[in-house]
């Protein structure tokens, strides 16, 4: 008979807050690439800070690591060594127009 000790146990389900949250987050990435599209445009630290950050709920920002994670994952944008300077991709250029999260 097993213990329960070496049973896993599963992560609680994101919650469709957080989802949403994550994606308001990603929003806000987008519309501000919006306003400078080109392929290899920057968003620094000071960008971020003064754009997002500074805009953002404290639900938002717990969201705010992920969303960044996965634009890059998703090829939107590429993150620097520094982890706080963002490029526009041409996948960014081309999506950002016309989508929406």
């Amino acid at each position: 008979m097993k213990s329960s000790q070496n049973k896993k146990r599963k992560a609680p389900p994101k919650s469709n807050g957080d989802v949403n949250y994550k994606n308001q987050v990603k929003q806000m990435f987008s519309d501000w690439f919006k306003n400078h599209n080109r392929v290899g445009y920057v968003m620094s630290k000071q960008d971020i800070v003064r754009n997002i950050i500074t805009k953002l709920t404290s639900k938002q920002e717990n969201s705010l690591e992920i969303a960044i994670k996965e634009l890059n994952k998703d090829g939107y944008i590429e993150l620097q060594e520094d982890g706080l300077t963002l490029v526009l991709t041409q996948k960014g250029v081309n999506d950002f127009k016309k989508m929406s999260f």
